[in-house]
């Protein structure tokens, strides 16, 4: 099984950036690593690094390769568990998620982990594109994520699991009756337009034809509330399913509907690939996301309010 070996090298050498670095995490010298990736290029008749230089990095055929290698080593791993193991709550799974998710997802995961001691959860936190990304290589079996558009690739599945409305967030004495009185009358304190939120927020106000002030952009949604708090200015968000912010008296919640308009809806949901090998236990974490964020019919009609 020296392929498998090489493999698991190989994909520690691309996780970490070096030889050196690699040569660590599998308990191998520099030199053995080093032979193996020769070795492993030999047996699959092309190259897969550029070594140019100080630094070791994937080639196009290497990161063609890498996702792959990552598929190939989670089948084999299955391959040899236990006959009673594959449907067993254990192992290790990686779990990705955006911010907004993560407080959630950590406490339900932390549960699993309690009843589940053999259960080997890994989360990760990062952009929903990032994450959308890492699933598709491979480097996650699934992610919490923020929906996009365009088509899947026929590797992935996505699961809708619930909905939080946008809507305009002013402080308690700033002036402004309504989002747009608001938005026309403050400072805008803007959700980063390089992640798929702040894109959906920019969409929206276009819809409604709203204007607003620029004054800052920032990539946190609980940054832009606490600014709003402060007087510094309003914002447009999503209403977080576990934030509190309908019952802080510091802030006013303006939906951003216009004459009778549904609301603007952002879809948080799961992704996964279809061929990793855990599909039961993050089929369990989602089942327990969508218990623990289910939509309470009076946030939505508050947004329309």
């Amino acid at each position: 099984m020296s392929t498998i070996r090489f493999l698991r090298t190989f994909v520690a050498v691309a996780d970490h950036g070096s030889f050196a670095a690699a040569a660590e995490k599998v308990a191998l010298t520099q030199a053995a690593v080093s032979l193996q990736m020769r070795s492993l290029e030999m047996e699959l008749r092309r190259e897969l690094f550029d070594r140019g230089g100080r630094v070791v990095a994937l080639n196009a055929g290497g990161r063609e390769l890498l996702p792959q290698a990552r598929r190939m080593l989670a089948l084999y791993d299955e391959m040899r568990m236990p006959p009673e193991a594959p449907d067993a709550m254990a192992g290790a799974v990686a779990v990705g998620a955006v911010v907004s998710v993560m407080g959630g997802l950590s406490h339900v995961v932390a549960r699993m982990k309690r009843e589940y001691p053999a259960l080997d959860v890994r989360l990760v936190g990062a952009k929903s594109i990032e994450l959308a990304a890492q699933v598709e290589a491979g480097e996650l079996d699934a992610a919490m994520l923020v929906e996009g558009a365009g088509r899947l690739p026929g590797t992935l599945v996505w699961t809708p699991l619930y909905q939080e409305p946008l809507v305009a967030i002013a402080g308690r004495d700033s002036p402004g009756a309504n989002a747009r009185e608001a938005l026309a009358a403050n400072p805008f304190l803007r959700f980063d337009r390089g992640q798929r939120t702040g894109m959906q927020v920019e969409r929206a106000l276009r819809r409604a034809h709203l204007r607003v002030n620029e004054f800052l952009e920032l990539n946190s949604i609980e940054a832009l509330v606490e600014l709003v708090r402060q007087q510094v200015g309003v914002t447009v968000v999503p209403l977080l399913q576990r934030a509190r912010w309908l019952d802080d008296e510091a802030l006013r919640i303006l939906p951003l509907a216009v004459g009778g308009a549904p609301p603007v809806l952002r879809t948080i949901g799961m992704l996964e690939r279809r061929d990793h090998a855990r599909r039961h236990v993050t089929a369990a974490v989602r089942e327990a996301c969508s218990v623990l964020f289910g939509a309470p019919a009076d946030r939505t009609a508050a947004a329309q309010a």
